[in-house]
């Protein structure tokens, strides 16, 4: 049994780790006498890295929620890997749950600066123990506008299945990984569990698929044809995304004046990066967790979309 700390614990994913954790019953906080799982919440200060690590004492493993978007300097995180440090704390995970490689992503942008801080932790000698979780796409978000995690919401990419819509890139048919976040949880709870040391890249591949499936698997499920727009990559670089439709809602963390600005960047951003590979993750955990069985996206979509109008 260890101590685990999550930064940003109150946020949509974070909630689903805890989940997962607290199902396990093997980690600190215990259940109590009558059996309801306790969580300890508290207000700290980013900006306070002697009170942070305070907070921290005693900890094992620090998972980090922190929206990156929402953190200027990155200085919150690099805040709480230093009080991490100071803690004694043995491992660390930074606000990762995405993709692989960061290029295009300007949204992410503060990712690769925190890969960067934590590779420099380490480079005289193994510091913290550190893993990038990094799961693709939720496939719970082709479930849109239909919830069905417990907490993360429903958010509409430009795979549209219910407006029946979908996106291509002109000469590409790049690979995209889409695990639920129901995976996800179990492969972090998995992992905290796991005695041997972390893989720096912690790669999770629920499903790897091709836009050309993905939209194959959208036709069949929904029962018809999709509208395809096309882009090409010359386009996108200059950015552009000439697309006949936009998502009328956004990310939670975004107000809806910035919502359509964000969504397009983001689109451009993810379209642009996965003719790079960016969101065709590793299966790295999947290597250490061999017996664990993942969600199939046909399968899962067809039970989603099954009746529905």
């Amino acid at each position: 049994m260890v101590k685990i700390a999550l930064a940003g614990g109150t946020g949509q994913v974070a909630r689903e780790v805890i989940d997962a954790l607290l199902a396990r019953n093997k980690h600190e906080p215990p259940t109590t006498e009558d059996g309801t799982a306790e969580v300890t919440f508290l207000t700290v200060d980013y900006n306070d890295t002697d009170s942070l690590a305070k907070a921290l004492l005693g900890v094992h493993t620090v998972l980090s929620f922190i929206q990156v978007h929402s953190d200027p300097q990155n200085k919150s995180q690099k805040n709480l890997i230093d009080a991490t440090i100071v803690a004694g704390a043995t491992r660390f995970a930074p606000s990762e749950w995405a993709g692989s490689t960061l290029t295009d992503m300007s949204l992410h942008a503060g990712k690769a600066e925190i890969r960067e801080y934590l590779e420099k932790v380490n480079e005289k000698g193994k510091v913290l123990e550190y893993t990038l979780f990094q799961p693709g796409l939720f496939l719970n978000y082709l479930a849109a506008p239909y919830q069905t995690a417990k907490y993360v919401a429903p958010l509409q990419t430009m795979f549209d299945y219910q407006g029946r819509r979908g996106i291509v890139i002109d000469e590409h048919d790049p690979i995209f990984t889409f695990t639920t976040v129901e995976d996800l949880a179990a492969i972090v709870a998995n992992a905290i569990e796991y005695d041997g040391e972390w893989p720096v890249i912690g790669g999770i591949s629920g499903n790897r698929v091709p836009i050309s499936k993905i939209i194959e698997i959208g036709e069949k499920v929904r029962g018809g044809s999709f509208i395809i727009d096309h882009v090409n990559v010359d386009d996108l670089q200059i950015g552009k995304l000439k697309m006949s439709w936009m998502p009328a809602e956004g990310h939670r963390s975004f107000n809806q004046e910035q919502a359509a600005k964000i969504i397009e960047q983001a689109y451009i951003g993810i379209l642009l990066s996965s003719t790079k590979g960016a969101w065709d993750v590793s299966n790295d955990f999947n290597q250490l967790f061999p017996d664990y069985e993942f969600t199939q996206i046909e399968a899962y979509l067809n039970d989603v979309w099954k009746g529905k109008p």
